[in-house]
């Protein structure tokens, strides 16, 4: 009996090694897609795996050149500006400062100018009550002239805003001080506006701005713009978020496993490996090097998430990781070399035989005695 009992153990035992050697640390993941009709359950049929290449690269950076922009805000271009509630104008007359300053030279330039009221209307000597509000300055300056020339032999009037007031754009988040900015005859860009509201450059992410109009919040990475201008329109509202957001992971046999922030505008895989000190020389398969992107949270029965793998064994292969950029929440895994993996096994194996080597020993003094 003690070696029918000896053989069971053995039997165990390799039954153990072997379904052991299954999931040995360090497992590469496998290709799979669900046939037709089939609904992505939990494991790896959620995932999509795909080599880094320098084609993969390419197709990336034509998808960023051509989706970057959303169309509609491209082909936005500003009318020309229009007077509103709350503009102050000032109005000139040539020749006639008692219509262009009616208290005198000793007023205050900005004390002479005309408030457009909440109903849209300004008053001014000789013409009565005008409705201003949706006039161009030249509209308004033509409607003066033919009005005025009723008592002013070929009047010569000119327009202009002291105060803009109607019209306006908010910018908040990591902006240096979150502000109101005034739209003007000028027509203003994005880059305009983040510029006069000023940015705190060690906590902005320039590279993910969001821009709302109309209820949909588009997100702009400025940094790429490439000289392209955003016209904005009357109530934009504009969030520069913070960079604390913005982290990536790289975890596995690394030298320095862990969270990585960063501050521009991306990161690639090769600047995340050399954050964390290369891979681990005695330990790492070098072509085991992933990057797993999880899909989106409202995409996740249509989209699979999607495992990246670079073979960085080639020389070439850190040449296109320095051109495979990370995206906030990425995970870099570097997984370990074969030897490694049975080192680990091994050492797991070990306290299970020590187990079945007591429990023949006892099975052995039993049937002594």
């Amino acid at each position: 009996m003690n070696r029918a009992y000896r053989s069971g153990a053995l039997a165990l035992m390799a039954a153990f090694f072997f379904s052991g050697c299954v999931w040995a640390p360090g497992q590469h993941l496998a290709r799979t897609k669900p046939g037709p009709g089939q609904i992505r359950t939990s494991g790896n049929d959620q995932l999509d795996l795909v080599a880094i290449t320098p084609r993969l690269i390419a197709q990336e950076q034509a998808g960023r050149a051509t989706d970057s922009i959303p169309q509609e805000l491209l082909d936005y271009q500003p009318e020309p500006y229009r007077i509103g509630v709350g503009d102050v104008l000032y109005i000139t007359v040539w020749e006639h400062p008692e219509l262009t300053v009616p208290a005198g030279s000793q007023q205050q330039t900005n004390l002479a100018g005309r408030l457009v009221q909440s109903d849209g209307t300004l008053f001014y000597p000789y013409v009565g009550k005008i409705q201003a509000a949706g006039m161009t300055p030249t509209e308004l300056r033509d409607h003066l002239a033919r009005e005025l020339a009723r008592v002013v032999q070929e009047p010569q009037v000119d327009v202009s805003i002291l105060t803009y007031g109607s019209q306006r754009v908010w910018v908040t988040g990591a902006a240096q001080q979150s502000r109101v900015v005034p739209l003007t005859v000028t027509p203003q860009t994005l880059q305009d506006a983040i510029s006069n509201a000023g940015y705190n450059a060690t906590q902005a992410d320039l590279s993910g701005v969001q821009l709302t109009r109309d209820g949909v919040t588009y997100t702009l990475d400025v940094t790429r713009l490439g000289g392209r201008p955003i016209y904005l329109r009357a109530d934009d509202q504009i969030y520069i978020p913070y960079l604390d957001a913005k982290e990536v992971f790289v975890v596995g046999e690394v030298t320095l496993p862990g969270a990585q922030n960063f501050k521009t505008g991306s990161i690639s895989l090769s600047q995340a490996l050399g954050r964390a000190r290369g891979l681990a020389q005695a330990t790492a398969d070098g072509n085991a090097v992933y990057v797993i992107r999880g899909a989106k949270p409202d995409a996740l029965e249509q989209q699979p998430s999607v495992v990246y793998q670079l073979e960085a064994k080639s020389p070439a292969a850190f040449a296109v990781a320095s051109q495979f950029e990370l995206l906030p929440g990425d995970v870099v895994f570097v997984g370990a070399a074969g030897i490694t993996r049975w080192s680990r096994f091994v050492n797991q194996l070990l306290p299970f035989t020590g187990i079945i080597r007591n429990a023949a020993a006892t099975s052995n003094d039993l049937s002594n005695n």
